[in-house]
């Protein structure tokens, strides 16, 4: 199947689902400003609250009156990243749009140069791949041993699943259906439908503030379901070319 001509870049959305990272949201914003403000193009962020129970809902509100770039979604209860992408990708304006995570171990200094990338490769989406990452040892090999169990299920050669800061042109992330879990193959799910995918390395830091939502354990086997998932779909996508329609 092939991918629609995509049109021109002339707005971005940046997508950040939030869950009890009341202390990580002014120091993102600071830093997203500036990252914006280098790359030159109207923008806004959504900010999706992820049903938060740590009083940040109200900062995120005072955040949204202040400043019309900001806008607001939230959830009756938590829902999950997935849900909370999903919401984010349907209330986006841009034609472009990035997704990162709240708790500033993603940069945004590295969206003026994905961007740049994008356009550079005449590419659809660019996903980062985390160099230096600052994560225990433990979490590294579980992560490398995921990726690789989720590109030999898939097929595809997806270097770092984990990684949230991406950026995808909108009408890619609009012919894509999420589903549970569905985030982490995000790249995948794009390139099945036409689109080109790249990589590029991306900065990673520590987590400053708040814990971790994540372990071992309450992913690997759902991974595994949601890998087989995505085989299954890859291998009954409808695949074809119109000769002539008159």
């Amino acid at each position: 199947m092939t991918a629609p001509a995509a049109g021109p870049i002339g707005s971005v959305s940046l997508v950040v689902p939030v869950f009890n990272e009341r202390d990580n949201i002014l120091p993102l914003m600071a830093e997203v400003r500036r990252a914006m403000q280098q790359l030159g193009l109207p923008w806004e962020i959504v900010l999706v609250d992820d049903g938060s129970t740590d009083g940040g809902t109200a900062l995120l509100d005072r955040l949204a009156a202040e400043d019309d770039s900001v806008r607001v979604v939230h959830f009756e209860a938590n829902a999950g990243q997935t849900a909370a992408f999903d919401a984010g990708f349907r209330a986006a304006r841009g034609d472009a749009i990035v997704t990162l995570d709240a708790d500033l171990q993603n940069d945004p200094a590295d969206i003026p140069a994905m961007m740049r990338r994008l356009e550079e490769s005449k590419s659809d989406m660019v996903i980062g791949v985390r160099v230096n990452r600052q994560d225990t040892w433990a979490r590294k090999v579980q992560s490398r041993i995921g990726n690789g169990v989720r590109n030999w299920i898939t097929g595809d050669q997806i270097t770092d699943t984990g990684c949230s800061l991406k950026l995808v042109k909108r009408e890619a992330i609009d012919r894509v259906g999420l589903y549970t879990g569905m985030h982490r193959f995000l790249p995948t799910l794009v390139r099945l439908r036409g689109y080109k995918v790249i990589e590029m390395p991306v900065n990673h830091r520590a987590r400053r503030f708040g814990v971790s939502k994540y372990g071992a354990m309450n992913r690997a086997m759902r991974g595994l379901v949601d890998c087989l998932a995505v085989r299954w779909m890859s291998k009954r996508m409808l695949n074809y070319r119109v000769k002539e329609d008159a």
